[in-house]
């Protein structure tokens, strides 16, 4: 399973790179193997370092909201583990 984070493009560089903003996180990533043009402030999805395609906002920040149920979980769970094992 593969799995994209929608991320904002923040910054154009040269060969063909981005610096994208993911979940509070700066980072460059490539854009070899998206097939259309980016500016900053698009959303795109991010994997493994390379654009996959671009998105709207608004499946960007649902997503992402959903990211963060799915990560809060997780703590929620790793807390009560440490708890149980007290």
């Amino acid at each position: 399973m593969c799995l994209a984070i929608p991320s904002k493009v923040t910054e154009l560089k040269d060969n063909n790179m981005a610096v994208v903003d993911t979940l509070g996180v700066s980072r460059e990533a490539s854009l070899d193997l998206l097939g259309e043009s980016v500016s900053v402030g698009d959303w795109v999805l991010l994997h493994i370092g390379y654009v996959m395609s671009k998105i709207d906002e608004q499946s960007a920040r649902e997503s992402l909201r959903l990211y963060e149920q799915m990560l809060q979980a997780m703590q929620e769970e790793e807390n009560e583990r440490i708890e149980a094992n007290r």
